[in-house]
């Protein structure tokens, strides 16, 4: 963990220690972390972590103080029995004032640029519904938050903008839950709900039995777009990514593509599964597969380009000659001198102002075709032709298809 603990000063007097995590450029927007039941444990910190990493202060309480100060359980048979004695416990609404006070001393400290958010978890995600409502949060992220349908009595009070994540399975807060809460809430405009199927309660924590890796990281993205709609901060992803292709392709500087990217990043291309994870084995990449491994002559002819909530998705025309043998495209495969023009798309998740992983696709058997090992004429294949139908949309459609010109009269 990188964080601190600091106290912060209860309404009704008394202090409790919270959690502070920080990015690494030392300011941000704040978010307000509101634990699961097992207590602002490794979990949760980490969480905590994760988000200062996107460019957030994170500020953890521990909620539970007025019971027993400094829980953290894990997930044994004995933790969950003593997490529900908590749970049961808890009185909500100061918890909520304990929220409050965490609100109010991230607005006081240096580090805050701006706003002010709240997250939570299980518990925590009714607690973070409730800052909506109550505090001074400029937004919500609440995750299969449990009796929130006690509360939508409250409803009313929100005006922030908010996102709620519910997986299918969960029997704290089933689907006729989720309708009743939708129904509440179906006046907010700024509300987003949202059903993960075939997922548990707990889908998003890396300790759980139930932890869905998909699921989790498509609601962090969702969570994410929100936070910086609402709050910032606000990188400019398009500049980001283009420096790092310059570093790639131009100057060809593998410390400085590095130094784009996150500690601990990844790349995959997909048709060929080349690329790495984590520092070291992906500078291993790309210092002796990928940077002297792309011919010098390869040109990026740009098409389109898309950005928003942290994601750029890149489509081009990839252009280069095979005078090389092209570990990462191409394993195994010698020089073969032909000329390749494919379309190519590059998905590019960013965490803070850093490369967080890449996915790149592209269409491997039109590759083969047009370097000479696959024989188009008796597969559904093209070559050369993808990447310029890309360029002109009024080149001819469905060449492939020997049934077309059967149904033009039908």
């Amino acid at each position: 963990m990188t964080g601190q603990w600091i106290q912060v000063e209860a309404q009704d007097g008394g202090s409790f220690s919270a959690y502070l995590a920080s990015p690494e450029s030392g300011k941000g927007p704040g978010i307000v972390l509101c634990q699961e039941i097992f207590g602002v444990n490794a979990y949760i910190q980490s969480v905590a972590d994760r988000y200062a990493e996107e460019g957030y202060v994170v500020l953890a309480p521990d909620l539970f103080w007025r019971i027993e100060q400094g829980i953290q359980l894990g997930y044994t048979e004995k933790d969950f029995e003593r997490a529900f004695e908590l749970f049961k416990d808890f009185d909500t609404d100061r918890g909520m004032e304990d929220i409050s006070a965490c609100v109010k001393t991230l607005k006081n400290r240096s580090e805050i640029i701006g706003k002010v958010g709240a997250l939570g978890f299980c518990l925590g995600g009714r607690l973070a519904y409730l800052a909506a409502a109550r505090s001074d949060v400029d937004c919500a992220v609440a995750y299969y938050g449990v009796t929130i349908d006690d509360y939508l009595n409250e409803a009313n009070d929100i005006s922030v903008p908010m996102v709620l994540h519910f997986a299918e399975n969960d029997q704290y807060a089933p689907p006729a839950t989720v309708t009743k809460i939708r129904q509440a809430l179906k006046e907010h405009e700024n509300t987003e709900i949202h059903m993960y199927p075939g997922v548990d309660h707990g889908f998003s924590r890396t300790e759980s039995g139930h932890f869905h890796k998909t699921t989790a990281d498509f609601a962090h993205q969702r969570s994410i777009s929100l936070f910086r709609k609402a709050m910032g901060p606000h990188y400019n992803f398009s500049d980001l990514w283009d420096k790092h292709c310059e570093y790639e392709f131009a100057t060809r500087d593998v410390d400085a593509t590095m130094a784009t990217m996150v500690s601990e990043p990844y790349v995959n291309h997909i048709p060929t599964m080349t690329g790495g994870v984590g520092h070291a084995h992906l500078k291993r990449f790309y210092e002796h597969h990928f940077i002297p491994r792309t011919p010098h002559d390869t040109i990026r002819l740009p098409f389109s380009r898309t950005v928003g909530g942290g994601i750029l998705v890149d489509d081009m025309v990839f252009c280069f000659t095979h005078d090389i043998e092209v570990d990462w495209m191409l394993p195994g495969i010698k020089p073969t001198g032909k000329r390749v023009e494919i379309p190519l798309v590059a998905i590019v998740k960013f965490r803070g102002d850093k490369l967080h992983n890449e996915h790149i696709y592209w269409d491997q058997a039109s590759v083969l075709v047009q370097i000479g090992l696959l024989d188009p004429v008796s597969l559904p294949i093209a070559g050369v032709e993808t990447a310029k139908k890309l360029l002109d949309e009024q080149l001819p459609s469905n060449q492939l298809m020997s049934s077309w010109s059967q149904s033009e009269n039908r």
